[in-house]
C-alpha cells in the first residue's frame, strides 16, 4: 500500500499547485465609496482607566457578522499599538493586537496597561480580509491613567 504525500512531489509540480490555490481565491471585497470607520469613544488625546469602552463607528457600509458575503459589507478589527500595518493582502492577523470582531459588534471593553497607546480600526470582509480599497481609521493615542491602588503600592 502506497501513501501520498506532497514531499514526494517534484518542486515545480507543488508550486503549480500552490499558484492554483492562489489564483482561486477571490479577489479582496470591494468597499463601498466614502466608506469609513472611526472610533467614537474614547477620542483622541484622551485619558482613562482601564478597564474602558471603545465605541466603533462606520459610515456608508453595512455591518455585518464575519463569514456572510455581502456587498459593501464587514466587521471590524481593533489595532492596538500597530506601528505598521499588516500586508492589505491578506486576512487581517489574530492576537493581542489585532483584535477582531466577527459578531458585527459595535463596542467593547478593552483593558491595556497604564502608558499611553494607539488604537486604530481596520475593517475587514467576510473572510477577514481588508477590502480592495482599506477602510482604515484615524489612528487615535490614548492614555491609560494607574489605578489608585497601583499608586498606594508604588509609594
Amino acid at each position: 500500500m502506497h501513501t501520498f504525500s506532497f514531499l514526494t512531489l517534484p518542486a515545480c509540480t507543488i508550486m503549480v499547485l500552490i499558484s492554483s490555490l492562489v489564483q482561486a481565491a477571490p479577489p479582496a471585497s470591494k468597499a463601498a465609496p466614502n466608506a469609513s470607520v472611526s472610533i467614537i469613544e474614547p477620542k483622541d488625546g484622551a485619558t482613562v482607566s482601564s478597564p474602558f469602552s471603545v465605541k466603533f463607528g462606520i459610515s456608508n457600509m453595512i455591518l455585518i457578522p464575519a463569514g456572510v458575503a455581502h456587498p459593501e459589507s464587514g466587521h471590524h478589527h481593533l489595532l492596538v499599538d500597530i506601528d505598521t500595518l499588516p500586508d492589505l493582502s491578506l486576512p487581517i492577523p489574530a492576537d493581542a493586537q489585532h483584535i477582531h470582531f466577527g459578531k458585527a459588534q459595535k463596542e467593547t471593553t478593552l483593558e491595556l496597561a497604564p502608558g499611553k497607546h494607539t488604537l486604530q480600526l481596520l475593517l475587514g470582509d467576510h473572510f477577514h480580509r481588508p477590502h480592495d480599497k482599506p477602510v482604515l481609521s484615524e489612528k487615535i493615542t490614548i492614555t491609560v491613567k494607574e489605578k489608585n491602588s497601583e499608586k498606594k503600592k508604588n509609594k
